[in-house]
């Protein structure tokens, strides 16, 4: 038995039906079924519905600043409980990131222009809220470009904290473009602590969402290639990099990702 917490940047039912949002959901309940013990985070996305989904607040883990360019953002923790597989689910939440009914690009189809600044919020204040909830992961799994800073940080920032610092982290890679542009000052929000300049020199200054996919594989423990037909150039760079793959499993083969787990 295991403890896994899954990173998502969608999950199904509280957004609507993607592959990405699906596998949030249904990977993490097999796994459960099959004996371990699970966690989910998620953005707290605007159109979600809190009165529908049940969704509380919960005061002991809320109340911690976010500091990014010197601009403290409160965090805010929300808890639920998908209907029927007893899955917690926790949700990040801040009213300047997340109130916005659309969740990654305007009514013109662009990208919004801190999604860079809501990555680095989301990853950081994942980190923050398990430290508080004293839940020590054995495998932390990143779903979705929202989720791609979250190996950085844990590798990098919080190396010595005991609440992760043992976990092993896998990027699963979906067949998203990696091509979202996420700002020529993204590289400025990611300071922190031992993510410094001289470090993220290795990166592109004009951080896309290539470089966001190299960052989340060159912090990663193992990759899992999530759908059939995964990004092949971020699948290439995963391979060259001489990372742990698990090839596309399939949707429903948990026994290949807990063998895979225990590879790691």
């Amino acid at each position: 038995m295991k403890k896994i917490l899954f990173v998502n940047q969608d999950t199904v039912p509280y957004v609507e039906e993607t592959y990405l949002s699906k596998m949030g959901m249904t990977a993490p309940n097999k796994l459960q079924e099959s004996g371990n013990e699970m966690r989910i985070f998620m953005p707290k996305w605007g159109n979600i519905n809190e009165r529908r989904g049940q969704l509380h607040e919960v005061i002991r883990l809320s109340g911690l600043n976010i500091t990014i360019n010197e601009i403290d953002h409160p965090l805010i923790i929300k808890v639920a409980s998908i209907p029927q597989t007893k899955l917690q689910v926790y949700f990040i939440d801040n009213e300047e990131f997340f109130s916005r009914k659309a969740q990654t690009t305007d009514d013109d189809g662009k990208p919004f222009s801190d999604n860079g600044e809501r990555a680095v919020f989301f990853a950081r204040g994942v980190i923050e809220t398990v430290k508080k909830l004293r839940w020590v992961p054995d495998v932390i799994v990143c779903n979705g470009w929202m989720a791609a800073l979250l190996p950085l940080y844990i590798k990098q920032a919080y190396k010595d904290e005991p609440a992760i610092a043992s976990a092993k982290i896998v990027t699963a890679i979906y067949n998203q473009s990696p091509d979202q542009i996420m700002g020529n000052t993204l590289k400025d929000s990611l300071l922190y602590k031992d993510v410094t300049k001289q470090f993220l020199d290795n990166y592109k200054d004009d951080i896309d969402g290539m470089e966001i996919a190299k960052i989340a594989i060159d912090n990663s423990d193992g990759i899992i290639a999530a759908q059939a037909d995964s990004n092949e150039a971020v699948m290439t760079y995963a391979r060259e990099a001489g990372k742990k793959i698990l090839e596309y499993p399939g949707e429903d083969n948990t026994a290949a990702y807990t063998k895979f787990f225990d590879t790691l």
